[in-house]
C-alpha cells in the first residue's frame, strides 16, 4: 500500500452556523466511509504565503491556493482516486490533487 496525499484547493468556506454544521456533517461522512484507508485525516488551512527564494515571499495564496490536506492509503494512483468519490468539496466549487508519497 502507498500514502497518497489529497491537496484540496478553493471551495468556499460557509457562510452560516447552519450552513457550518450542514458541510461539517457532510465532511464527517465521507471520512468515515474512508475507513482505514486514512492515514491522517488532515485539516483545512488558511491563507498560504509563496516563498520563492530569501525574502521573496508572495501573501496571495499563488495561483491554486491551498484549503486543505488529508492522506491516506491505496494500492494504486486509481485506487486513491476512487476515494475522492463523494467528496464535499465538489459541492463547493474545489477540486482534489491526489499524489503518491513517495518513499525517502
Amino acid at each position: 500500500m502507498a500514502n497518497f496525499i489529497f491537496a484540496f484547493h478553493g471551495g468556499h468556506r460557509p457562510m452560516s452556523p447552519e450552513e457550518t454544521t450542514a458541510i461539517m456533517a457532510k465532511w464527517g461522512s465521507w471520512m468515515e466511509g474512508l475507513g482505514a484507508a486514512i492515514v491522517n485525516p488532515g485539516a483545512p488551512v488558511g491563507m498560504s504565503s509563496t516563498v520563492s527564494g530569501p525574502g521573496v515571499v508572495a501573501n496571495d495564496g499563488g495561483a491554486n491556493p491551498l484549503s486543505g490536506f488529508t492522506i491516506v492509503q491505496a494500492e494504486t494512483l486509481e485506487g486513491a482516486i476512487e476515494l475522492t468519490n463523494n467528496c464535499p468539496i465538489f459541492e463547493t466549487g474545489g477540486t482534489i490533487e491526489v499524489a503518491e508519497m513517495l518513499a525517502m
